[in-house]
């Protein structure tokens, strides 16, 4: 159910809200929860309804300066060729298919012969032994064994971010950091920009799994 498909059922919600104009805020967490409120409480919240006054403005969102790169990743026929490996995959290994999305588009720009300098290889750019680099060429044999890898680094670690660091610096330096980020930029900046596009791919994706809501006064 998408937030705007909910909006006949939020007039009583904008009252207690206090809504002084016919504005409406709005975004759906991970859990498939709509979040609305009669202004932006945070950044996650964008408008759903209304026009928002001069001085209030629009709160920049994380997905403000990335539209042009999510519509690329909706319309982009190299995008296209590897969906349904990567419903497939998330399927069958419990992980997001945004998330696996992300991944590829931050490692390979969905690029499939990709090969990196220090050997990592296709689209999800893995290291692996010379024998296996050429299976791995194959997009759907990389995009299983990337969302495998990932499911077991989530499982080891508890935590998408640490499974990323992880995925990028290596099982053993997140390993002697504790199982927690490691204090190395360039990990830090990679994790930062998968978990960005991310969100904005579960934002754009999860409001048509919206099952609950919730009201916020302001």
């Amino acid at each position: 159910m998408r937030i705007r498909a909910l909006l006949p059922l939020l007039a009583s919600g904008l009252a207690l809200a206090g809504a002084a104009r016919a504005e409406l805020w709005g975004y759906v967490d991970g859990a498939g929860v709509a979040h609305v409120a009669a202004r932006p409480l945070n950044s996650r919240y964008s408008l759903v309804l209304g026009t928002p006054s001069a001085e209030q403005g629009r709160v920049p969102g994380k997905q403000d300066g990335s539209q042009g790169l999510l519509t690329w990743l909706e319309f982009a026929p190299e995008v296209k060729s590897v969906q349904p490996w990567l419903r497939e995959a998330a399927r069958r290994h419990g992980v997001d298919m945004e998330l696996l999305k992300a991944i590829i588009t931050v490692e390979s720009g969905f690029k499939a012969d990709a090969v990196s300098p220090r050997g990592a290889v296709g689209l999800m750019q893995i290291m692996a032994p010379a024998e296996q680099a050429a299976r791995l060429l194959d997009p759907r044999a990389n995009v299983h064994a990337g969302a495998a890898q990932l499911a077991r680094l989530i499982k080891r670690f508890g935590r998408i971010d640490v499974a990323l660091a992880a995925w990028n610096a290596g099982e053993g330096r997140v390993a002697r950091h504790g199982g927690q980020m490691p204090p190395i930029p360039e990990t830090q900046a990679h994790v930062h920009l998968v978990l960005e596009l991310y969100w904005a791919l579960l934002q754009r994706s999860l409001p048509a799994q919206a099952r609950q809501l919730r009201i916020h006064s302001s």
